[in-house]
């Protein structure tokens, strides 16, 4: 029994580090479920959230969108697009002077912060203008 788990937690720790776009963990369950027909999709939720709890991968809670996954454990921002849900890391570097700023100004021992900017990808800008420009014409 403990070899298929870990089989399965293989599987599914590659399904998450072979994406770079921020799965969900229905996109991870889909990925892994069409290489084990037999895994089920509590075992996927369930190694997700103790894979992220232990830093293996990072979970990403994006409300009020579906929490997400990233390969990615070290500490960085994301953006995400309110339009298509899109995710992706945002080329900005990570502060962490501010963790202990805040810890000054407030006792709190801060472990890391997060910062999600929401906005308009590019792919749902340029779908938003086609559609500005095929409504004028009319």
């Amino acid at each position: 029994m403990t070899e298929r788990n870990t089989k399965q937690k293989k599987l599914i720790l590659e399904a998450v580090r072979s994406r770079e776009d921020h799965p969900t963990a229905d996109e991870i369950y889909s990925d892994v479920h069409a290489l084990d027909g037999r895994i089920s999709r509590g075992t996927v939720y369930r190694n997700l959230h103790a894979m992220a709890s232990n830093g293996e991968i990072m979970s990403v809670d994006l409300v009020p969108y579906a929490g997400r996954y990233d390969r990615k454990t070290q500490p960085h921002h994301h953006v995400i697009c309110e339009v298509c849900g899109s995710v992706c890391d945002a080329p900005l570097e990570y502060e962490s002077f501010r963790d202990k700023e805040l810890e000054e100004l407030t006792g709190f021992k801060v472990r890391k912060h997060e910062v999600i900017f929401r906005g308009v990808c590019a792919k749902c800008l340029a779908e938003i203008e086609r559609g500005k420009e095929k409504g004028g014409k009319s």
